[in-house]
């Protein structure tokens, strides 16, 4: 099974979006081969409504997406708990913060760990902070796309690429990755088991994002993991063949 690890639900009505179209990102990737995805909202001021936006847009594709339910960090600060509860009960499978908004926080991560979800994080170049919070909190799985940095700060890439290989539940998605060598590095240091494939979609065209996993040159059986099962690892049991399924996560997962 291909997962793509990592793509926003965006509206075009919206001034700040690009005028991308999530319809044509689903068509591309069914083309590329991409079995399932993880969808999350873009930027909002109202996280709990933007989760429900997503939930409704699962509902109409459960074949198809997983849902990871945004939090802003400052915003959301009083009701942290209350809005990861909501997101569990709406099927999400995970956690997405960005560092644009505000800074994640170890409230954030306590909440994961208590309904045993990963966070996808983008530092936004503070490669360093997502180590120390990987460290503070082993229980929870972390995945940092962009090696941190979609800026291509290569020396945030380099640190990150570092912490990935040291920390057991340090993740990184290969999403917006636009210097190949640095995913090969990522493979050297860390191993396929620590890569999970994301194509930033609907901005990003899938197929030219998979391309990049193709040309590794990986093994069959890394190949495989890093194109959708170190991401089913992560998830919480159940969220494998969709919202509120029964089936069980691989063997040897570090998600519950």
């Amino acid at each position: 099974m291909i997962v793509d690890a990592h793509c926003h639900f965006v509206s075009t009505r919206e001034p700040q979006h690009a005028p991308v179209s999530f319809a044509s990102y689903l068509a591309r990737a069914r083309a590329a081969g991409i079995d399932r995805s993880v969808v999350f909202s873009g930027f909002s001021d109202d996280y709990r409504e933007a989760n429900r936006r997503v939930a409704a847009l699962i509902s109409r594709h459960h074949e198809r997406l997983l849902g990871f339910g945004c939090v802003h960090a400052e915003h959301d600060a009083d009701r942290v708990a209350k809005l990861v509860e909501e997101a569990v009960a709406l099927g999400f499978c995970g956690l997405k913060v960005h560092r644009r908004d505000a800074a994640l926080t170890d409230a954030i991560c306590e909440a994961a760990a208590e309904h045993r979800l990963p966070i996808l994080y983008d530092p936004h170049d503070e490669v360093d902070v997502i180590a120390r919070l990987a460290a503070r909190h082993p229980d929870v799985n972390f995945v940092v796309p962009h090696l941190g940095s979609f800026r291509d700060q290569f020396r945030a890439q380099l640190r990150c690429i570092d912490h990935v290989a040291a920390l057991p539940n340090l993740f990184a998605d290969s999403s917006a990755i636009k210097v190949f060598d640095l995913l090969v590095g990522l493979v050297m240091k860390a191993g396929a088991h620590k890569l999970l494939f994301g194509t930033d979609g609907p901005w990003l065209h899938p197929g030219l994002e998979l391309a990049k996993i193709r040309a590794l040159g990986l093994t069959s059986e890394d190949e495989d993991a890093v194109l959708g099962a170190n991401l089913l690892r992560l998830l919480p049991r159940g969220a494998r063949s969709g919202p509120r399924s029964a089936s069980r996560a691989p063997s040897g997962a570090r998600g519950r």
